[in-house]
């Protein structure tokens, strides 16, 4: 309801119009020449072939990830929200992350997500930038500006646009009260974590994020095709890694 999905299928296409030599709707624009467009927007299935909705999106996002380059522009939007709350948000990660990764792919990309974890990659990665769409609250209203600004959020608005949709008044009442109740929790839980981090290293989620990526190296490698030499620099590179 904010209009992210618009804003990022209006960059897609004002980047097409630009490749083709057409005037776009801005008063400037610097696009950079782009070899693909590719998207990953809204749900569907394909039954008919024994494809569910999350099949449909992670076939999508495979191709993706296997032909994107670094002049390629990606639209991603909402990656992971088919599956369960921490199965999604792993992949959200994984996904952007690889995205980001210049030596991986490094496309110039739009990533969508209502997983406000994903926020902290700004500072864990090279090239990646928070931004957001400007809500205003006034009372229980809430007002969507349309207006794109720096910065990340931890908000979202899902019961109100359930209110606006017509959601009978008692589910949205306890709706509310479900969501301070998992709020609260989620808050005493971070706060445990934060306090466990502190007393050990204070370095541990980078570390364990470290550890995540040469196990993912290490997944990929074929043994049975790997001769000395090979397993020799995989071997200086991880340890280069992990230091």
């Amino acid at each position: 309801m904010a209009g992210k999905s618009t804003y990022m299928r209006q960059v897609a296409l004002i980047t097409l119009m630009a490749q083709i030599g057409s005037f776009v709707p801005a008063k400037y624009a610097k696009i950079g020449v782009v070899d693909k467009i590719f998207t990953r927007v809204g749900a569907s299935d394909d039954l008919s072939m024994g494809q569910s909705t999350f099949m449909v999106e992670m076939m999508e996002v495979a191709n993706i990830l296997r032909n994107a380059t670094q002049n390629s522009l990606v639209i991603l939007d909402e990656i992971g929200r088919g599956t369960s709350t921490y199965d999604g948000l792993s992949i959200a990660w994984a996904v952007a992350t690889f995205m980001a990764d210049k030596e991986k792919c490094g496309a110039k990309t739009l990533f969508a997500t209502h997983y406000h974890e994903l926020t902290k990659l700004e500072e864990m990665l090279e090239g990646v930038r928070n931004y957001s769409i400007a809500v205003k609250e006034k009372g229980e209203d809430v007002i969507f500006l349309r207006k794109i600004v720096k910065g990340g959020t931890d908000e979202s608005y899902g019961i109100h646009v359930a209110k606006l949709a017509g959601v009978p008044k008692e589910v949205l009442s306890n709706a509310k009260e479900i969501l301070k109740s998992l709020e609260r929790k989620s808050m005493l839980g971070e706060k445990k974590m934060e306090k466990e981090e502190k007393q050990s290293t204070g370095q541990l989620s980078m570390y364990n994020y470290k550890l995540a990526e040469i196990a993912h190296e290490l997944d990929k490698i074929n043994l049975n095709e790997l001769t000395p030499i090979d397993a020799m620099n995989i071997l200086v590179r991880l340890k280069e890694s992990a230091s």
